[in-house]
């Protein structure tokens, strides 16, 4: 029986070898997705394709900064102390930190694509969900269901990075963060309209318009052609090709698509595979210190405001709740004024300040050495931020550390997309943004909590965190400047480089 078996397994071998050989005839040419994405080139697809899939960042912004400017309102009608105010914003990062590790594993089994709009369905569900929410307990249920959700925007960023020739990698990608920009001002904005007149439920309602449009818009972006190919979907891939080619006006390579299936796709062993062992342990270094920090900045930003820390001012910078006694209470009950959402929408603006030269940096000093200086000055700005001065200096202070956490995650995004191979890109996306909630769930203890027994200690903290990464970034033993994206883990002196930015 067994060598039954055997020879039935020789004979299959045998005529698997016998197809691939008339598949591929001697002298036919074949073409890669890799080169047949370099020829095709830059065109109207991929401005369809970055207006689109870049706007994910629109959404996702309001979602997650819809905290920093609810929070004065809920610690008021429910009376909450720091600790309370600082688990909303935990508990966000924790549906992130465990739904990102999961869609990142089914994004690389099922697709891009799928995952991302059960992504968005998910968030603007639970997000319309939390506007009725009755109590804190509810409000922290529903608002980590939202982060789950929006864990899977991260697929739009991929599907982009897959579909992006090698050259524009490096400039279109960090200008994706001018969409995160829009979403952060346009929430501020809102708020304060919205807050003051007719409640942060309603905001909360307002906020969740941009992720339902965008739902109605992704009909128009195929599927990543990479990932179908890496799953033996020649056919699908090469319908999607032949569509980008049509819309830019350009012409496919000549031959025929030929790139082997990879039946190991979207596995954990793979991410500690020897070959990037080291990668991915430094990568997530710099993504939970990254995350701690930007979080972190953001935070800070709030309780300056709200508190009133800022050294020297003599205008108030908040607006009292009322007279009520308890407005006075431990629970600090204030809401922001005119004065605090123009300083958050000034200190936001430097989210955008530093891109061109992030891009300069990224496209010819490196990925490593852009990360790890702007990393090395995120550390410096933190500690300038504990100089007793105006608040137009602590303003300054903030939009310059706006600016440098924007760029640490523009630059780790790209590195994180580009080194993986596409087998289990999603899945180190995911994973390394899982690990960034980490980052982030602490934060909000620093930023709100300790930061009022100890302000010189809690900005310590964050820059000795920023001073680790920095270390890690510039030791990366992988530079992804001008490398063609990988389809498989490949062999040792595999060709990976090509003539490009």
């Amino acid at each position: 029986m067994a060598a039954a078996m055997k020879e039935a397994e020789n004979v299959i071998g045998l005529e698997e070898i016998h197809m691939e050989r008339q598949e591929t005839p001697k002298g036919q040419k074949t073409f890669t997705v890799e080169e047949a994405v370099e020829t095709i080139g830059f065109g109207r697809f991929h401005i369809m394709l970055f207006l689109i899939m870049g706007s994910t960042g629109v959404a996702e912004a309001m979602e997650i900064m819809l905290i920093a400017v609810v929070s004065p309102l809920i610690r008021c009608e429910w009376q909450l102390q720091d600790w309370q105010v600082a688990l909303v914003t935990t508990v966000v990062f924790f549906g992130y930190m465990v739904f990102s590790i999961v869609l990142g594993l089914l994004a690389d089994r099922y697709g891009r694509w799928k995952i991302l709009l059960l992504s968005f369905l998910w968030a603007a569900y639970f997000s319309l969900l939390t506007s009725f929410a009755p109590s804190y307990i509810w409000f922290v249920f529903l608002r980590a269901m939202v982060g789950g959700g929006v864990s899977g925007h991260a697929q739009g960023l991929i599907i982009k990075t897959e579909f992006l020739p090698s050259k524009y990698r490096g400039y279109m990608l960090p200008l994706s963060q001018v969409f995160w920009l829009a979403g952060s001002l346009l929430i501020i904005g809102l708020a304060s309209v919205v807050n003051p007149t007719i409640g942060w439920r309603w905001l909360i309602r307002t906020a969740s318009i941009p992720g339902i449009l965008l739902i109605l818009v992704f009909k128009f972006i195929p599927e990543s052609a990479r990932y179908n190919v890496s799953t033996g979907n020649v056919a699908a891939a090469l319908v999607t090709l032949q569509r980008i080619a049509k819309t830019n006006g350009a012409v496919m390579p000549e031959g025929v698509l030929r790139e082997p299936a990879k039946e190991r796709r979207g596995r954990f062993k793979d991410l500690i595979h020897p070959k990037y062992l080291r990668t991915t342990l430094q990568i997530w270094i710099i993504w939970l210190g990254i995350a701690f920090a930007y979080y972190g900045v953001i935070l800070a930003s709030a309780e300056l405001l709200e508190r009133d820390l800022v050294c020297g001012s003599t205008a108030p910078q908040l607006q009292d709740s009322g007279d009520d006694p308890e407005s006075h209470s431990p629970c600090h009950c204030h809401l922001f004024g005119p004065a605090a959402y123009q300083t958050m929408i000034i200190s936001t603006v430097g989210e955008i300040a530093l891109n061109p030269l992030n891009v300069l940096g990224i496209n010819f000093l490196g990925r490593r050495l852009s990360l790890c200086i702007t990393m090395g000055c995120t550390a410096l700005f933190f500690l300038l931020l504990n100089i007793c001065t105006s608040s137009t200096g602590v303003t300054g202070f903030l939009f310059m550390l706006r600016a440098l956490v924007s760029a640490n995650f523009n630059t780790i995004y790209i590195y994180t997309a580009e080194v993986y191979p596409t087998t289990m890109r999603a899945l180190g996306v995911g994973t390394s943004g899982s690990l960034c909630r980490v980052g982030a769930m602490v934060a909000p203890f620093i930023s709100q909590v300790l930061m009022s027994a100890s302000f010189i200690g809690a900005l310590c903290l964050f820059s000795s965190v920023c001073i680790v990464c920095a270390i890690s970034a510039f030791t990366l033993p992988i530079e992804t400047k001008g490398r063609a994206l990988q389809v498989g883990i490949t062999p040792p002196g595999a060709p990976v480089y090509r003539n490009a930015v």
